[in-house]
């Protein structure tokens, strides 16, 4: 068999964290950090020398859980480990975690407080969500036939599809997982498999316990994009993953637990993967109605001065995204705060038309032409709505 080098470099790293953690169970903490950092001289080859690997975010996630741990046992000494505990199940401070009514570590599990109405726009992808999972929540019956439990929201970055997933949640009083695509692997690379499976364990459980369950994975291209050479276990968790959204489907069991991915790079998913979300929504730059909607919402906020026309920005803003539109108000509103600071003003004067005309010559679209077509042209392969 013949492996890349990277890969014989991540095999060596697993092979030395194996070692520590049985050096840890024994109590022999001089042998186990002496483990993690031959497990850390592996990591740092690949980061210095393969930057451009598909999965290096995977391995600088890896690096930093290793060093973290490394550090807890030199200055503070570690608790050793349980017979039957593996890395994945202990925090970094040591402890052992085996509430199966608890998310994995690796999952922020929270109630989101923005809703529909604090996103300007995306009127067409709201339109979508709701079909998909609200109104299957609200009235299961009327769907015989079962409702969509995968959704691929795909843009360029900064266009909201973060709160749109959060804004799913907190509509339908459900449960938020907010899954970093790296980390499913990194804590700990070859540990992926059980990551996956406790993941949906624990939504299936609190599904059948009355609460809906939104599991958003973002910047999924890291985890399910076409590769080249295919690293360590990611075949193997890439098929549990998929195996999982299959039983979602499942016919005899309607729980309501939904995936919710976002990619600002669709083209570079497995269409396999693809095919697992029967909605594929654009989640685009916003329009003249959405701009001016946020320029509103954004304002009302701040000292503004009545020389601000916004109907005249939102038509100067065309082609910014959300994110860059709320960056740009912000640095115009520091124009003033830093007057008042470096001129030791008596009151804070309102952000005037000047400010954001400074702004505009500073703060370009983050988003390109070349871009938006090849989103237009992914659209018309895949879009699903």
């Amino acid at each position: 068999m013949s492996w890349s080098p990277v890969q014989m470099l991540e095999n060596m790293a697993k092979k030395k964290i194996e070692e520590a953690l049985t050096a840890e169970k024994e109590k022999d903490y001089a042998t186990a950090a002496d483990k993690y950092k031959k497990a850390l001289e592996a990591l740092e080859e690949i980061l210095r020398n393969y930057p451009d690997h598909p999965l290096i975010g995977v391995y600088r996630r890896m690096y930093y859980d290793v060093s973290s741990r490394l550090k807890y046992i030199e200055s503070k000494g570690a608790q050793p480990l349980s017979e039957g505990d593996d890395i994945v199940k202990v925090d970094l401070k040591g402890e052992a975690n085996s509430d199966d009514n608890e998310p994995p570590e690796f999952v922020l599990r929270e109630r989101p407080k923005v809703s529909f109405n604090d996103i300007a726009g995306l009127d067409d992808a709201k339109r979508a969500i709701r079909e998909a999972i609200i109104y299957p929540i609200t009235k299961p019956e009327l769907f015989p036939l079962g409702w969509p439990r995968g959704i691929l929201l795909y843009g360029p970055p900064g266009t909201g599809k973060t709160m749109l997933a959060a804004a799913v949640a907190s509509e339908v009083a459900g449960e938020f997982l907010y899954v970093d695509a790296a980390s499913i692997m990194s804590k700990w690379l070859g540990e992926g498999e059980k990551n996956v499976k406790k993941l949906f364990d624990y939504a299936r459980s609190r599904a059948k316990g009355g609460v809906p369950v939104i599991i958003f994975i973002d910047e999924v291209d890291a985890l399910f994009g076409v590769h080249a050479n295919e690293v360590g276990g990611e075949v193997r968790v890439r098929n549990q993953f998929l195996k999982e959204m299959d039983g979602l489907q499942d016919k005899g069991e309607k729980l309501h637990v939904y995936v919710i991915a976002a990619t600002n790079k669709p083209w570079d998913l497995d269409e396999p993967f693809i095919r697992r979300f029967q909605k594929r929504i654009y989640v685009g730059l916003p329009d003249f109605n959405a701009r001016k909607r946020l320029l509103e919402m954004l304002l009302s906020k701040l000292p503004a001065g009545t020389d601000v026309d916004i109907d005249e920005l939102a038509r100067k803003l065309e082609g910014y995204s959300g994110s860059d539109i709320k960056d740009l108000v912000q640095d115009a509103y520091m124009r003033t705060v830093r007057e008042y600071f470096e001129n030791k003003l008596k009151d804070l004067r309102p952000v005037n038309m000047a400010d954001f005309e400074e702004s505009m010559k500073n703060r370009r679209p983050s988003v390109d032409e070349k871009m938006l077509k090849a989103y237009e042209a992914w659209s018309e392969k895949f879009k699903a709505v």
